[in-house]
């Protein structure tokens, strides 16, 4: 039976029911391979969207399409941005711009999940690449930055290395629908990015992030075999084994009589 994809509705009426599932997924057959799989929700660049064959590749996916403040610009920019990405079928949008922004686009009943706790694009404020929310003072802060959310119209927000206790406890006091990335099951998502799923990345790994598969491994695989499929046309073309008689078109033996006794006078 075909899955329906869930409204915002849906989602807050299983808060605190049941963990969702959200990925980041940033190609076509990412979103396809999520789709079979089941997977609740998804983050996705906005040019992923826009591609006409996302929605046949992801038809119940919840799907927030998001990009850094400074990729879009003024609340204007924003409001115009949104009014694209739910055109092209977004279920909600992701914006980490000001709560006056996030405001704007409520306003026109734009699903909007923001972001409390380490923000990349503002981690210089809290002191880089690390945890948000280890003290009682940091933690307060976030609470806080809840509060403003849901005043701004917020729908969701994702909460980023936070501690679980944190974390669960804020979702407990919230009605936003809050998107766990290392902030443990107190919350009503959990959020990892598709790349550290896959064992994409050879550097860093988060420690949030759980690698299931080792695709790092398997592209250095098939790059060997793309250079070695290489040096052998290369070693065929010296060679003059390539290319064979199957790989080129002949003419009829009369025709080609015709054109040689007239080539040189053309």
């Amino acid at each position: 039976m075909a899955r329906t994809r869930p409204t915002i509705h849906d989602l807050r009426a299983m808060k605190g029911k049941r963990q969702l599932t959200m990925l980041r997924v940033m190609t076509l057959d990412e979103a396809a391979a999520a789709e079979q799989a089941g997977i609740d929700i998804v983050s996705i660049p906005p040019t992923l969207l826009l591609d006409p064959q996302y929605r046949d590749a992801a038809p119940s996916l919840f799907s927030m399409p998001g990009e850094n403040f400074y990729e879009i610009g003024t609340a204007d920019d924003f409001v115009r941005w949104a009014f694209k990405m739910h055109k092209a079928g977004a279920d909600a949008v992701y914006c980490s711009a000001s709560y006056a922004t996030i405001k704007r686009m409520a306003d026109e009943a734009v699903p909007v999940i923001g972001h409390v706790g380490l923000i990349p694009s503002r981690r210089t404020w809290t002191g880089g690449w690390k945890a948000v929310g280890k003290t009682a003072q940091s933690a307060l802060e976030i609470m806080t930055a809840v509060r403003n959310l849901e005043a701004a119209g917020a729908f969701g927000a994702e909460i980023e290395v936070v501690p679980i206790e944190v974390a669960e406890a804020i979702s407990k006091r919230t009605s936003l629908f809050l998107l766990s990335m290392g902030a443990g099951a107190g919350c009503d998502a959990q959020y990892l990015f598709a790349e550290d799923v896959l064992g994409q990345n050879r550097g860093h790994m988060p420690r949030h992030s759980k690698v299931y598969r080792n695709f790092a491994a398997e592209y250095d695989r098939l790059q060997a075999e793309r250079v070695a499929a290489f040096c052998e046309f290369a070693a065929d073309v010296e060679s003059g084994a390539f290319p064979e008689d199957r790989h080129v078109v002949r003419m009829d033996a009369a025709e080609l009589d015709r054109f040689m006794k007239e080539i040189d006078r053309a």
